[in-house]
């Protein structure tokens, strides 16, 4: 009920695979152990997956292609962008000419790691995290976009960084993951 008084900023979510054995591991270990060279094979996965058809669609059908960005705390901790790396990868396999844009969505607040946190702390912990370039917010008003994140666990990100494409002015979102915690 909270969805039709509410709607999510998203108009769809799309996963490749559960956040589960044996892909939890190796998402752990591309994101947090420098190996970023897992782009490519995880974004092969998603070209694979069931939703196949609706991962091309949205990628041929799209304007722009955006990674949820990270803080750059944790950008200079982490070494990359696992997100951008598969955003990269995805567009260059799909052959997608929608344009990659790495600097339009900013994060704009260090949060703590989602990791750490419940749903409702998740929804906080990420409030007002995500903003347009506003240099740029031209460039999304009416556009298509695609946002990509390696896992989707409670939304709390991708509902956030969406929410601040959506009040930009984008005409449609698509959420596309990796990985989703089975619901």
């Amino acid at each position: 009920m909270d969805c039709i008084r509410q709607p999510p900023p998203l108009d769809a979510t799309l996963a490749a695979l559960d956040y589960a054995y044996p892909w939890s591991g190796m998402i752990s270990a591309y994101k947090f152990g420098e190996q970023s060279g897992w782009a490519a094979f995880f974004a092969a996965q998603l070209l694979k997956a069931s939703c196949v058809r609706q991962v091309l669609g949205e990628l041929n059908a799209s304007d722009l292609i955006l990674a949820v960005p990270l803080s750059k705390e944790r950008l200079q901790t982490r070494g990359f962008n696992q997100a951008w790396e598969l955003a990269q990868a995805l567009a260059s396999q799909s052959k997608s000419v929608a344009s990659l844009d790495s600097s339009l969505l900013l994060r704009i607040k260090n949060t703590r790691p989602q990791t750490e946190l419940k749903r409702d702390a998740r929804l906080a912990n990420v409030k007002g995290a995500f903003q347009i370039d506003p240099l740029r917010a031209a460039n999304v008003k009416g556009k298509r976009v695609v946002l990509v994140d390696d896992v989707m666990t409670s939304g709390a990100s991708l509902f956030t960084a969406a929410a601040a494409l959506r009040a930009a002015g984008a005409a449609h979102i698509t959420g596309m993951v990796l990985a989703r915690t089975p619901l």
